[in-house]
């Protein structure tokens, strides 16, 4: 039995060295709390495999698609009593990470860490890097290659005419710092060769909340006319006093609330069609980039979780590779009916993120936006659900399935 488990460390870490020794394919991490067990991945092939000990009850580990945020070789816990987190990769700001130890159970029995054992974690720390995205699941999933239509190619990017009303917006997160970039018009000739040398960017898509709802008025209420104020996404004196003006010059009754009839009514009366439903929005360099409307056919259907990463540019065709995984997510009662959805998304459907990808439909200035930035390593994650609290500064989108 020692023979065999030397032969599978020394297995184990030749191929750890050797993703090391070839550097240019991005990687991604797959952990599976059921059956305690790591997968690291280079698009569908497995390259390394591991036992770990996620967070046992009350402490449990939670599911979603992570990236890491930080490395450390010597880490003590500023939680826990300063114990040693030897090799400890930080997955959120609030205290999950990757780490070595010398106890890793095959059951869960940490305090929400991802325990690996300690000669496993310090040749994984050598081939991960910044970035590198982690997806914890409940059950044993893996990516497989995904082809549509729909998904982003580097090719797509063409020189288009300037940008009139296409609806990019800035990140919210630049609002609150009064740093705004916001997509423009610029198009550059495509170089020879797609290859790039940039950062991977991150896209998110999923539905748009309120917030979004609120400053897509203010923006519309400012251009028609009536001040709303800064399209900060809160509804304050401005804004209600603009809907109020809007209301009375609309013949609509003057009550200053934001609904559903109020929202279609603007949008029709500034040209715009219907209130979009969904959002995409775009980060790079753990730093938001911009963020634009977009639609989503079959409302009432869940989209459910999934993520997708681009690899294997070919920088002659411009085409690369995309390999996805989908996750369980159980939303409560409470937020479908917040988001209108009266119909779960089929988990057990083995084309269920052909299907959701189908639904969601992306502005062609967007499009060739999107695939002017991307390059190997880059990311889309779906999800009905915002990426929530964990997302903020530096950090990439951050979504919590299961806490």
């Amino acid at each position: 039995m020692r023979s065999t488990l030397g032969i599978g460390l020394v297995v184990l870490a030749v191929s750890l060295s050797s993703a090391a020794a070839a550097g240019k394919s991005p990687l991604q991490i797959v952990i599976s709390r059921q059956r305690q067990s790591l997968a690291v991945y280079d698009g569908d092939r497995v390259i390394a495999t591991s036992n770990v000990s996620t967070g046992r009850a009350n402490h449990r580990t939670p599911t979603g698609i992570f990236s890491i945020l930080e490395k450390r070789r010597h880490h003590e816990s500023n939680i826990y009593s300063n114990a040693p987190m030897p090799f400890m990769q930080r997955l959120t700001w609030s205290g999950i990470a990757l780490h070595g130890s010398n106890h890793v159970p095959h059951y869960p029995a940490s305090h929400g860490c991802v325990r690996l054992p300690d000669r496993f974690a310090a040749d994984l720390f050598k081939i991960t890097e910044r970035g590198m995205h982690v997806v914890i699941a409940e059950r044993e999933v893996a990516p497989v290659r995904v082809s549509s239509d729909v998904l982003f190619q580097p090719n797509q990017a063409r020189p288009a005419a300037p940008l009139a009303d296409v609806p990019l917006r800035p990140a919210l997160g630049d609002l609150a710092t009064g740093s705004i970039e916001v997509a423009t018009a610029e198009r550059s000739p495509l170089p020879p060769s797609f290859e790039r040398d940039g950062a991977p960017i991150r896209i998110l898509i999923t539905r748009g909340g309120m917030r979004e709802s609120v400053r897509d008025l203010q923006m519309l209420l400012n251009a028609l006319g009536h001040e709303a104020g800064e399209p900060d996404g809160y509804s304050g004196p401005a804004t209600r006093a603009a809907i109020r003006a809007f209301q009375v010059a609309e013949g609509m009754p003057a009550d200053g609330e934001i609904t559903p009839e109020l929202l279609q009514a603007v949008f029709r009366k500034a040209g715009r069609g219907t209130p979009p439903n969904g959002i995409l929005r775009v980060r790079r360099a753990f730093q938001p980039l911009f963020e634009v409307d977009i639609d989503i056919a079959e409302p009432g259907v869940a989209l459910g979780t999934h993520f997708l990463q681009f690899q294997e540019l070919d920088p002659y065709s411009g085409e690369g590779k995309w390999f996805g995984l989908s996750l369980d997510n159980a939303l409560t009662n409470a937020t479908k009916k917040r988001l209108g959805i009266t119909t779960d998304a089929d988990t057990s459907d083995f084309n269920a993120l052909k299907h959701t990808l189908n639904r969601i439909s992306v502005p062609e200035d967007t499009q060739r936006r999107i695939a002017s930035l991307l390059a190997d390593g880059s990311s889309l994650s779906i999800s009905d659900t915002e990426s929530g609290m964990e997302t903020g500064v530096g950090t990439d989108f951050i979504i919590i399935t299961q806490p």
